[in-house]
């Protein structure tokens, strides 16, 4: 190894750490994540460079110490004096040291920096505004780097293939990596300042997976190094190199490479083929077609059906084109990417947003649902009126009659109006959300809680509807408000059980009021119907006494004047009919004679008809 080649490799570091420094206070000044992402991967090569140049130094010191045991090798007596054992060659010894134990833990505490460095990158990626004042400074200062790194880049890897220097090709592909990162910053600032602000957050992220890229590459290599066979005198592979990067600097391996396999797949030189040689001299031109192809591609755009699009021309809606500016469904013509671009909308499709819950597609699946389980991610609690009395409390104080209530709406809209949707507001979707929430929120202040959650229901919803329509109209967001769903009502999960209580002895307490009220409607009726009743008995044996007096007064009156004009014949008449009336249904015997010695067999039995009586033995005796 020569000396230049040492100072080629510490010119790369060099050249490394101005560009690293500079891309870093260009990304603080403007605020850019891209540039701070792209000033990882400097910082990576930076150091990768350093210890690269530093192993060129161990290189260099070795075959200074060879050849200084060689000359004294072949002097009188030198092999008598240096054995060639370790402690001859204490270069070399430190050399295989610093490739046996540093590179590999470098390796490692270069992929853990690189992890870091990523995760605090994909943190930090946000939609900041970036500073306008100093971006032309930043893209100016990051094309120069691009520019000086590329030559520096292009020449350290022309050395390094054709001197076949290893230790060169790191930093080689390092610097051509960050003169393209340079350029990308520098045309993302571009993009930005010309109205897309999100490109600086595109590139970033893609800086971030390409180092990882890089940093799993390294331990991949980190994990084969350690298991591969050892052969004696062989050359270890540089860990820190990554060929992902070297492709950068050397893209022409590629084809190289190819060339290679397809020789040993065909058996004949194919890489000395005429087509071969024109694909490789030709080759920028062929992809240089390929991407006009590309970028021609872009003038047609079709739209599907069930989209509208709408045509903008360096970010300005052309409203000569089409319906008043609306692309139909079909094939359409428009310039090329980036001067023509088309925004699709699917204005027949139904769209739907939540209000109140965050869905989860497993609890969508089942099929039933309780109160006291979460049917979602995430369930957000409104205040809701009750027109129920206030509760007294302990201090005296009347409680706020209002409660806590878990809704989930689904609201179903179709865009009517694309313009309107589009360029009125920055996000209609979102604008459209707050809106909704907004209505529901004040909707639900001024509803009774147990009218909303049962025979009210549907009434609010399409009350709901109209609301969240007016508004849309209002402010002319060119939407219209198909469905807005109130199914999913109940209190929050935590109190429902205590809620399912409440209404448990409120549903007693109805059912014991109704059966107290069908008792009583049970027996006053009875009641009134037995006093009633008793009533029409007293009246009816009054009038019976009445007239049982009445007509005993009568009678009394006409015994007295047939008394009066009969008043023997009349009693003894009366005590006749007395002791008829006495004696009737009696059985009667009637003895003629007294004074004879007849025998009488009287049958005292009972009969069960008066008519079947036999007659008496005795003559002249008959039964009465």
């Amino acid at each position: 190894m020569e000396r230049n080649h040492q100072k080629t490799g510490f010119l790369n570091w060099a050249a490394l750490l101005v560009a690293t420094v500079g891309t870093a206070v260009a990304a603080r000044a403007i605020d850019s994540d891209a540039a701070w992402c792209g000033s990882l991967i400097l910082a990576s090569g930076l150091v990768i460079a350093l210890v690269s140049w530093f192993q060129m130094h161990l290189e260099e010191r070795e075959r200074s110490e060879k050849l200084e045991y060689d000359e004294l090798a072949r002097g009188k007596g030198g092999s008598d004096l240096f054995g060639g054992g370790e402690e001859t060659f204490p270069a070399r010894r430190s050399r295989e040291m610093f490739e046996r134990w540093f590179v590999p833990v470098f390796t490692l505490l270069l992929v853990a920096g690189q992890a870091s460095g990523i995760y605090w990158r994909w943190t930090k990626i946000t939609d900041t505004k970036i500073q306008p004042e100093y971006a032309p400074l930043a893209m100016a200062l990051l094309g120069f780097f691009s520019l000086v790194l590329f030559l520096l880049g292009k020449f350290s890897s022309g050395l390094a293939r054709l001197e076949k220097q290893r230790l060169l090709r790191p930093g080689a592909g390092f610097l051509l990596l960050a003169a393209y990162t340079c350029f990308a910053v520098t045309a993302a600032l571009g993009a930005v300042q010309a109205g897309y602000p999100q490109w600086d957050d595109y590139l970033a992220r893609a800086f971030c997976v390409f180092l990882g890229l890089v940093a799993v590459e390294m331990v991949t290599g980190l994990v084969f190094e350690i298991y591969r066979p050892r052969v004696k005198g062989a050359q270890a592979r540089l860990l820190y190199d990554s060929r992902v990067v070297g492709l950068l600097g050397q893209p022409e391996g590629i084809i190289r490479t190819a060339a290679h396999a397809l020789d040993y797949q065909f058996g004949f030189k194919v890489s000395e083929t005429w087509f071969y040689r024109l694909i490789e001299r030709q080759f920028a031109v062929l992809v240089l077609a390929q991407l006009g192809i590309l970028f021609l591609s872009t003038s047609v755009v079709i739209i599907e059906p069930g989209q509208e699009g709408l045509l903008e021309r360096f970010g300005r809606h052309v409203s000569n084109r089409g319906n008043h500016g609306v692309l139909d469904p079909g094939a359409h013509l428009k310039f090329p990417y980036p001067i023509d671009t088309v925004q699709r909308f699917p204005t027949a499709e139904l769209q739907t947003f939540s209000i109140g819950f965050v869905p989860d597609e497993k609890a969508e699946k089942e099929q039933f649902f309780f109160w006291t389980v979460s049917h979602y991610k995430e369930e957000f609690d409104f205040l809701v009126a009750n027109r129920l009395e206030a509760v007294s409390t302990t201090n005296g104080a009347a409680a706020v009659p209002v409660s806590l209530l878990t809704v989930s709406i689904p609201v179903q809209y179709h865009i009517s109006d694309v313009v309107a949707w589009a360029y009125n507001y920055s996000d209609s979707g979102a604008l459209l959300e707050k809106i909704a929430t907004r209505e529901v929120v004040r909707y639900l202040v001024g509803v009774d809680l147990n009218e909303v959650m049962s025979t009210g229901r549907i009434l609010a919803a399409d009350q709901l509807r109209q609301r969240i329509q007016e508004r849309a109209n209002a402010l002319k967001l060119g939407v219209e408000i198909v469905f807005v769903g109130l199914q999913g009502i109940h209190p929050p999960v935590k109190v429902a059980p205590d809620f399912e209580g409440v209404i448990g002895a409120q549903q007693k307490y109805q059912a014991k009021v109704l059966k107290s009220q069908g008792y009583a409607a049970k027996s006053v009726p009875m009641a009134e119907a037995s006093a009633r009743r008793k009533i029409n008995m007293a009246e009816g044996d009054g009038a019976r006494r009445l007239m049982d007096a009445r007509s005993r007064a009568g009678q009394f009156t006409n015994q007295v004047a047939a008394f009066t004009a009969a008043p023997v014949v009349y009693p003894q008449r009366l005590y006749l009919q007395t002791l008829a009336r006495s004696l009737q249904g009696a059985r009667k015997y009637v003895i003629a004679a007294t004074n004879t010695s007849d025998v009488y067999q009287i049958n005292l039995e009972d009969k069960l008809r008066m008519d079947l009586e036999s007659e008496l033995a005795l003559p002249g005796a008959k039964p009465k």
